[in-house]
């Protein structure tokens, strides 16, 4: 295996979680620094990043290309019991001087969000960050932030899924940064 930063093994992909790696089939990026100051990879998620509470956490990113002119941040449970995991969460157009968006910024009534973003629908309706909440006895769930870096800001409908936006970002983006946390009920 190489061990290049682009080439290494995920700190997500562990023996706790039953689904594969949901980033091994896309495009090989350059990396993107993400932290929080929330928590930090792979740490058990704070009680204000649960369902019910629905607080996004504090996130901060760098290392961005030349010529990046937007963002996209997202939220995907790959274990979620279906055939295609559980997105909490997914904005895109999120300005280029924007680096960081503070805790709280992806509520459900979406004032935070910088000029230009654009906030989908997640799967659990809601355009704001909906919290981990995996079911009673499933076993631990990873809850994966991507920041995506662009080129270019998106022409997607915001009646789109995060699917749909997943599916532009791995033609587009120009880096890609993760952080994950984890949670079980």
């Amino acid at each position: 295996m190489n061990d290049s930063p682009r080439h290494h093994r995920p700190t997500y992909i562990d023996d706790r979680f039953p689904a594969a790696d949901p980033y091994a089939p896309l495009t090989d990026l350059p990396p993107l620094t993400v932290t929080s100051a929330d928590f930090n990879d792979g740490d058990r998620l704070p009680t204000a990043q649960l369902g019910g509470n629905d607080v996004s956490p504090q996130l901060s990113w760098s290392g961005a290309p030349e010529g990046t002119q937007s963002y996209a941040v997202s939220c995907y449970d790959p274990d979620a019991p279906t055939t295609s995991g559980f997105w909490h969460w997914a904005v895109f157009n999120i300005p280029a001087s924007v680096t960081s968006l503070d805790a709280g910024t992806g509520d459900a009534e979406l004032i935070g969000l910088p000029d230009r973003a654009v906030a989908l629908r997640g799967d659990s309706g809601s355009h704001g960050y909906y919290g981990a909440e995996p079911p009673a006895g499933h076993g631990p769930h990873r809850y994966i932030f991507a920041v995506h870096a662009l080129p270019t800001f998106l022409e997607i409908d915001d009646r789109s899924t995060p699917t749909i936006l997943g599916f532009n970002l791995n033609f587009t983006a120009t880096a890609r940064g993760l952080l994950w946390g984890w949670a079980e009920n």
